[in-house]
């Protein structure tokens, strides 16, 4: 058996490491004391599988890992996010889970895009806008990059879904993208990069995951049920967002 849990990570532990993250997470399941199945070899390790990596310092309200149960138990995966929250540290929360199929692809390899809340210093509301207009408008994006120590040459546009300016509650500007995950993924940073002079970045909290099978679109945690397609790559508007993901509960900070 395989469960998918969702968590989310805010307030001051979103400084803790990707790493140090799953330390936490392996230490929480052994406090609720669920079977997790152990790899062989001279150094069992517990089969506890990552999506995504969260740069550090970013928060988020859509975070995934798969875990391997013991062959032949069975958990009811709804009682699990209670549990398990009071186990982690504060800023860590589950917010759900689910059994999937322990033959699906990885989370790793499945997500095909995130989408982003980045507060964007430096420049006001109207400016904002232009400038994610020209990016859009661009038919490519070329950055400099460093990979294995060389700099390259990458066209990012084909990673920039969406841009979506708006303005937050507190004022200022607030930025939601949408960003592939494939191959040399556009990071937020980047993205903040590419808004060009005056541009700085504030916070920034991944708040969706998208997997997507046969043009569906959806999200990581209920690959197995019909879940109801996710919008398509467009415009997003400040009615319909931002609003977390199913199941992704916003903790304060």
């Amino acid at each position: 058996m395989r469960l998918r849990i969702r968590f989310t990570k805010q307030g001051k532990v979103r400084f803790t490491s990707h790493r140090d993250v799953a330390r936490i997470w392996e230490r929480t399941l052994r406090r609720v004391a669920l079977p997790v199945a152990r790899s062989q070899g001279f150094s069992p390790r517990p089969k506890v599988h990552f999506g995504l990596a969260l740069p550090t310092g970013y928060e988020s309200l859509a975070e995934y890992l798969d875990v391997d149960l013991v062959e032949g138990t069975h958990v009811d995966a709804a009682t699990l996010p209670g549990p398990l929250t009071a186990a982690l540290p504060g800023g860590l929360a589950a917010t759900a889970a689910a059994e999937v199929d322990p033959r699906a692809p990885s989370l790793q390899h499945a997500v095909t895009s995130s989408r982003w809340e980045i507060e964007v210093t430096g420049l006001d509301l109207p400016t904002l806008e232009a400038r994610c207009e020209d990016l859009l408008a661009a038919p490519e994006l070329v950055m400099a990059r460093q990979r294995k120590g060389k700099d390259v040459s990458d066209d990012v546009r084909p990673h920039l879904f969406h841009l979506q300016p708006t303005t937050p509650v507190d004022g200022g500007a607030l930025l939601i993208a949408e960003l592939g995950t494939l191959g040399r993924a556009l990071r937020p940073r980047e993205l903040v990069a590419l808004l060009g002079v005056g541009a700085g970045e504030g916070k920034v909290c991944r708040t969706h995951q998208f997997t997507e099978h046969d043009g569906t679109r959806s999200e990581p945690l209920t690959p197995l049920a019909a879940a109801a397609p996710a919008a398509a790559p467009g415009p997003v508007s400040p009615a319909d967002h931002p609003s977390p993901a199913p199941h992704a509960e916003a903790r304060a900070s």
